[in-house]
C-alpha cells in the first residue's frame, strides 16, 4: 500500500513539473493581447483589395458566429470595390470604343 502511495505523489509531483514546465515555455496560449471592447481584428485595404486580402480577412468570433457588424462591413466594402471596378472597366471600353469608332468611319 505504501508503495502505491508513494507511485502516485511522485507521479503527482512529476506532472506538476511538467505542465509548470509547459507554461513558462508555452505560456498561457494567448497569441495577442486581448483586443480592446468595440475594437476589430478585421482588416482591409482601404483600395485595391486583392484575392490574398480576402483569404486573410479574420472576423471576431461571437456567441453565435461571426460578429455580423464586421461580416457588415466587408461586405459593403467589397461592394464599393466591386462597383469602382466596374466603373473603370465600362470607362475603359468606352473609350477603346470611341478611338475605334471614328477610325473605321474613315476611308
Amino acid at each position: 500500500m505504501t508503495t502505491a502511495l508513494i507511485y502516485l505523489v511522485v507521479m503527482l509531483l512529476v506532472a506538476a513539473v511538467v505542465f509548470l514546465l509547459a507554461a513558462v515555455v508555452f505560456g498561457r496560449g494567448e497569441e495577442l493581447a486581448p483586443l480592446p471592447p468595440g475594437s476589430s481584428p478585421t482588416r482591409l485595404p482601404a483600395e485595391d483589395i486583392t484575392g490574398e486580402d480576402l483569404q486573410d480577412v479574420r472576423f471576431q468570433l461571437v456567441l453565435r458566429g461571426y460578429k455580423m457588424s464586421e461580416v457588415d462591413w466587408v461586405v459593403r466594402r467589397l461592394g464599393v470595390e466591386i462597383d469602382e471596378l466596374r466603373a473603370r472597366v465600362a470607362e475603359l471600353e468606352q473609350r477603346e470604343h470611341e478611338r475605334k469608332s471614328p477610325a473605321e468611319g474613315a476611308p
